[in-house]
C-alpha cells in the first residue's frame, strides 16, 4: 500500500492509487487539501479553458463537477474531438488531479418543479447506475449533495449512499452531505445536519461526511461545526468543510476567515463552491484558501509540478 501524503502526490501517484490508499493520502495530509467545485454546463470564464483546468492552476488538489449529466456526459471548455465517455479521463489526464463528481438525492417528499439553472436531470441523480456509468467513465470520488431547490434532504442522503456503496464498493470514495438547504427550508440553518445525521451518514457507508463551512449558513460557528467534525472522527470518516453559498464570490479577506475557521474546525477536505462567477469561485479565491491551509511551500508545489511527472 502506497503510503505518501496527498501533498507530496504526483499525477502519476494519484493515478495509480486504490480508494483505500487515498483515503490513507488524505488523512496524511492533516487537513491540507483543497477541493474546488465547478459547473460542467457553463461558459468557462477563460472561454477555450475549462473551469476546472482554471481552478487546478490555482491550487486545486480535487476537482469536483457539479451538473455533470451521466446521460449526456459533457464539460464546457474541453477539447472539440473527446469522446463523451471520455471527458472525465481525459480531464483528469489534462491536470493531473483526481475527479470528483456531484450526484444529487432527491427527495421524493420535497422534489420541487422549476426552470432554474439548477433543474434536476435523471442522469445527476443520486442512483446506483449512474454512479456504475461515473465510475466507469474515470470518477473516483462521488459527492452526494444537491443543488438550490431540488428537494434534497438528509434522509435521501442517507438512502443514496447505501444503494451506492454497494453498487460500486471500493472503486470510488464516497462524500455525502449538504452545503445548504437545497430545497428543503426545515433544514437548513443550524438545522442542516446533526450529530445523529453524521453518524447515519456514517454506518451508510460514506467514506467523508460533508459539512458546512463556519460561516456559510447561519447558526454553523466554528463550534458547532467542530462538534459535527468530532463525530464525524469518532465514527471513523473524515470530514469536508464545504463553501456552498456563493460566498466563493465574496472577497479574499472573507474567504481566509472561512479557511482558517475549518482549519481550527478540524476539517480533513477544503470545499470551495462553484459560483463566485457563475461556474467556478473567483480564482483569487481559491488560492487565497490553498495558502491559508496548507502556506506557499505546498501550494505553489502544487500549482509548480508538471502532470508528466
Amino acid at each position: 500500500m502506497t503510503t505518501k501524503r496527498f501533498l507530496d502526490c504526483s499525477a502519476s501517484d494519484l493515478a495509480a492509487m486504490n480508494k483505500d490508499e487515498l483515503l490513507y493520502a488524505l488523512r496524511a495530509s492533516e487537513g491540507r487539501v483543497m477541493v474546488s467545485e465547478t459547473i460542467a454546463v457553463t461558459q468557462p470564464l477563460l472561454n477555450n479553458v475549462t473551469n476546472a483546468e482554471l481552478a487546478a492552476s490555482q491550487g486545486a488538489d480535487i476537482l469536483l463537477i457539479n451538473m455533470f449529466d451521466s446521460e449526456n456526459p459533457q464539460i464546457q471548455g474541453m477539447p472539440a474531438n473527446t469522446p463523451p465517455e471520455e471527458v472525465l479521463r481525459t480531464l483528469q489526464h489534462l491536470t493531473g488531479r483526481i475527479i470528483g463528481v456531484n450526484l444529487e438525492a432527491v427527495d421524493p417528499a420535497y422534489a420541487s418543479s422549476h426552470d432554474e439553472i439548477w433543474k434536476m436531470k435523471q442522469g445527476r441523480a443520486a442512483t446506483a447506475a449512474n454512479a456504475r456509468k461515473l465510475v466507469a467513465m474515470g470518477a473516483r470520488i462521488l459527492v452526494l449533495t444537491g443543488n438550490p431547490g431540488n428537494g434534497v434532504s438528509n434522509r435521501a442522503l442517507g438512502e443514496a449512499v447505501r444503494e451506492i456503496r454497494e453498487a460500486v464498493g471500493d472503486t470510488a470514495v464516497l462524500i455525502t452531505g449538504k452545503m445548504h438547504g437545497a430545497g428543503i427550508v426545515r433544514e437548513s440553518g443550524s438545522a442542516i445536519i446533526s450529530e445523529e445525521d453524521v453518524t447515519w451518514f456514517a454506518s451508510q457507508g460514506a467514506d467523508i461526511v460533508l459539512v458546512p463551512a463556519p460561516g456559510t449558513i447561519p447558526g454553523m460557528s466554528q463550534q458547532k461545526v467542530a462538534a459535527l467534525i468530532e463525530c464525524a472522527h469518532a465514527c471513523g470518516v473524515m470530514a469536508m468543510t464545504a463553501v456552498g453559498t456563493s460566498q466563493e464570490g465574496a472577497d479574499v479577506n472573507t474567504i481566509r476567515q472561512i479557511a482558517l475557521m475549518s482549519k481550527m474546525a478540524g476539517a480533513d477536505l477544503h470545499h470551495i463552491g462553484d459560483t463566485g462567477y457563475m461556474g467556478i469561485a473567483l480564482p483569487e479565491n481559491i488560492l487565497a484558501y490553498s495558502i491559508v491551509i496548507r502556506g506557499v511551500r505546498h501550494t505553489y508545489t502544487r500549482l509548480a509540478r508538471s502532470v508528466n511527472r
